[in-house]
């Protein structure tokens, strides 16, 4: 009998899971008597990953929250690395976080484990001097991005662009309707996606600027339905937010169904991040919000490289959708630039501008043609040339 392929995976969010699942379905399609253990979620174990610890205990961001956990984040790589020492895998397969999986990677490939980093860290917008770490950590990188291979050729880094996995998943045109109809909403509601992130953290420093938001737009159109999908882990602590602020009544909190409100909505709040990529290849309009620790703010503005943050303004190169960054995101910055992505004034949704309204569906239209533009240019046979890349580090001497 053919011995199974071993691979050790370690992703560190919820959007690291889910792309980490992904990868793994069309790995099993290439290896079926492959096994794979590590770091992940409930998606990357539904897709058969033994996950040695939840990925939430690395869902950690910024340089004063990474503090408050240094000690057990630490502790759980330095366990992670000797067990994967003791019974060395095939490969193993970092899927972003790389504060976490750069320094493992290190480790792993001085000791003679093959190792690659799927989603390449954002050498392009801050931290420009990683790509040395990412030099001695990684024999071959799988990039999501088109511009980013380039960036690894010039520093002599095996990299392979394989697009992006939620591009496949993603219809190019999503049925509004049928997302509706699972929401429990109808046709002619006025929708808003409200999504406050995917941590413990953003939920802390984003989630209450959003919900503020969220009062002054009821107040302005009292007819909106707002639509919060919560990861399960999150869904108490958002409702808790909600409850402080006295709007948990003006919200519908869904368990997860994160897509069904993208696809549902008119547009989207919604924290930076991974999501917000999810959005575009939805195609909807948005409003990008970010807020963290104050500390963490000065030490990352610092390293800036790009005038943008939102990944849709990053990808296409110019501000296409607001976004609204620490002090910039106020309450009321951003309830006016939601409102101002829908087509109604006055006290109740549905009382039409006339040209104002036909200027703001034209802008829209326009967004909407930018963005399945992005999503045509991700869209590639990501497993194929994933697992293609992953089996020419397996068999290198």
């Amino acid at each position: 009998m053919e011995k199974p392929l071993k691979i050790a995976m370690v992703a560190g969010e919820t959007s690291g899971d889910l792309l980490g699942a992904l990868l793994l379905d069309g790995m099993r399609q290439r290896w079926p008597n492959l096994e794979a253990c590590g770091i992940g979620g409930t998606k990357m174990m539904h897709s058969g990953l033994t996950a040695w610890w939840p990925s939430e205990k690395l869902a950690v961001r910024g340089y004063a929250e990474v503090l408050r956990h240094y000690r057990e984040i630490v502790g759980i790589r330095k366990q992670l690395l000797q067990r994967l020492l003791l019974d060395p895998p095939d490969v193993f397969i970092g899927i972003d976080a790389p504060d976490f999986n750069l320094e493992l990677e290190r480790q792993l490939k001085v000791k003679g484990v093959k190792t690659v980093h799927f989603i390449s860290p954002s050498i392009w917008a801050w931290r420009p001097e990683r790509i040395e770490k990412i030099r001695e950590a990684c024999d071959h990188v799988l990039c999501i991005f088109p511009f980013e291979k380039p960036l690894y050729d010039q520093a002599g880094i095996p990299a392979t662009y394989v697009g992006h996995p939620l591009a496949s998943v993603i219809p190019l045109q999503p049925d509004r309707t049928a997302a509706r109809h699972a929401l429990g909403l109808q046709a002619s509601d006025t929708v808003v996606a409200v999504l406050p992130g995917s941590r413990q953290s953003e939920v802390q420093y984003i989630a209450p600027r959003l919900f503020q938001a969220v009062a002054l737009m009821e107040y302005a159109q009292p007819a909106i339905k707002f639509i919060v999908p919560a990861i399960p882990a999150l869904q108490q602590h958002i409702e808790a937010v909600a409850q402080k602020l006295g709007i948990l009544d003006k919200l519908h909190i869904t368990n997860g169904q994160s897509h069904s409100a993208l696809a549902a909505c008119d547009v989207t709040l919604i924290a930076s991040g991974t999501a917000t990529l999810e959005a575009a290849l939805f195609k909807r309009p948005m409003v990008i919000a970010y807020n963290m620790h104050w500390l963490s703010w000065q030490l990352m503005k610092r390293k800036k490289m790009l005038p943008w943050a939102g990944l849709p303004n990053i990808l296409c190169q110019e501000f296409v959708v607001p976004e609204f960054l620490q002090e910039a995101a106020t309450p009321q910055a951003l309830a006016q630039a939601t409102l101002d992505w829908l087509p109604t004034t006055g006290q109740h949704a549905g009382q039409y501008a006339g040209p104002h309204a036909a200027k703001i569906q034209a802008k829209i239209d326009t967004l909407q043609m930018r963005f399945t533009d992005l999503h045509h240019t991700l869209l590639r046979d990501t497993p194929t040339l994933a697992c293609d890349a992953i089996q020419s580090v397996i068999s290198r001497a």
